[in-house]
């Protein structure tokens, strides 16, 4: 996926991938939602599945993968698709090639005059203390290994317009609604890192508009990426994603006329539901936006490496 200043561009959509998602499109899957400590999202199958060997290198300015990739991944869909099919069976696959072990799958939604992409991607990564090695990898191949886990993006973007060349696909306009995120820099030398507000307006967005008292921690709904604002949608079944879209598109409108109070503020101090703005707007927010995700529990427990995670019940 090449983003370019405010485009998303979509690289090679295989055809056979996007056949074999949209046949799976009747089957029922069968998995839980968690978030592991790094508040990174996966859903977990009741059995194990076996993602093949993929090859590691892959020139970026390339839009084609190699033949090799493109096995690998229509194996990993036919190991996928048995327990994914109720959320992927009607999105269309494209490759990435600045992050080939995250493989794109986008579905495009028009409401009024405005568009939104809903974007999956699914992390293929592996992971050794929670996935167990059936090959191991090599310089040039990743490992083959079985696991009960799917790490995976899942999100909503607000689009400003879909660009096309007769016809075909060129790339999707994000609205950028955020002037700049990044506010400076801390540490010295090695140590130099820079500083960003994304993560203190993703804390803004979720909790304005999720009940008073409300703990959902790590999962934030509503989130600053690519300069907009987004949602994350849990178990981003075709029914799912239009139940929520409506609710993005009123979080929209009504964080647009306040935005610049909020990106000025976090960019003095840290996210608190002490803040001041923070308190004015909660009292602003209607109420078919004031007590979103009511009945969503979160349960923390340790995994097999006495890691907390959570899952995520509703």
């Amino acid at each position: 996926m090449e983003q370019d200043s405010n485009e998303i561009r979509p690289g090679y959509m295989d055809r056979v991938i996007n056949e074999k998602v949209a046949s799976a499109r009747e089957r029922v899957g069968t998995y839980s939602h968690h978030f592991n400590q790094n508040e990174e999202y996966f859903i977990e199958f009741p059995s194990p599945i076996t993602i093949p060997r993929f090859p590691i290198h892959h020139d970026v300015r390339q839009p084609m993968p190699r033949s090799e990739y493109i096995t690998a991944l229509r194996e990993c869909m036919d190991n996928l698709l048995p327990y994914t099919a109720p959320f992927m069976g009607d999105l269309t696959y494209f490759f990435d090639p600045q992050e080939i072990l995250k493989p794109c799958f986008y579905r495009l939604y028009k409401m009024g005059d405005a568009y939104y992409l809903y974007l999956l991607r699914l992390n293929l990564q592996f992971r050794p203390l929670e996935m167990e090695l059936l090959g191991k990898g090599t310089n040039d191949t990743t490992a083959v290994y079985r696991s009960k886990r799917l790490y995976m993006e899942s999100d909503v973007i607000p689009l400003q317009a879909v660009l096309t060349d007769r016809g075909h696909l060129v790339a999707f306009r994000i609205k950028q609604s955020i002037s700049q995120t990044w506010i400076g820099e801390t540490g010295k030398g090695y140590l130099l890192r820079g500083i960003w507000m994304d993560t203190d307006l993703t804390k803004f967005f979720s909790k304005l508009f999720t009940p008073r008292g409300k703990r959902m921690y790590p999962f934030y709904p509503f989130t600053c990426k690519y300069k907009t604002i987004c949602m994350t949608v849990l178990d981003p079944t075709p029914e799912q994603r239009k139940k929520w879209l409506p609710y993005l598109r009123m979080a929209i409108l009504f964080l647009e006329p306040h935005l610049e109070k909020i990106e000025r503020t976090l960019r003095g101090t840290t996210f608190s539901e002490n803040l001041p703005l923070f308190q004015e707007l909660k009292a602003l927010v209607p109420e078919g936006l004031s007590s979103l995700f009511t009945n969503l529990e979160v349960s923390a427990y340790l995994n097999q490496q006495e890691q907390k995670e959570f899952r995520i019940i509703w």
